[in-house]
């Protein structure tokens, strides 16, 4: 445990901010699951897409995971989409 009042300070924000990174990411994979297992049932819908689209974008938004990431990510769900219609 940290001595320095700065050092047990920075153990606090590293803490919340990992707790928000980990429900931002949660959040994501439950997203990205609910569209994939829709795709595979092929009751898969561009509103799905869209809205699983959207929870992505924020979570690169917010840095928690990358850009590339993010479309990669959008772009396997959107061929799944294609290959359900």
């Amino acid at each position: 445990m940290p001595n320095i009042k700065s050092a047990i300070k920075r153990v606090s924000v590293s803490e919340h901010k990992a707790l928000r990174n980990k429900m931002v990411k949660s959040s994501a994979k439950t997203a990205l699951k609910k569209f994939d297992s829709a795709a595979a049932a092929k009751t898969a819908t561009a509103e799905m897409l869209s809205s699983a689209s959207s929870v992505v974008d924020k979570a690169a938004a917010k840095g928690v995971i990358s850009k590339n990431a993010a479309n990669r990510q959008k772009a396997r769900m959107a061929r799944e989409l294609a290959k359900a219609e």
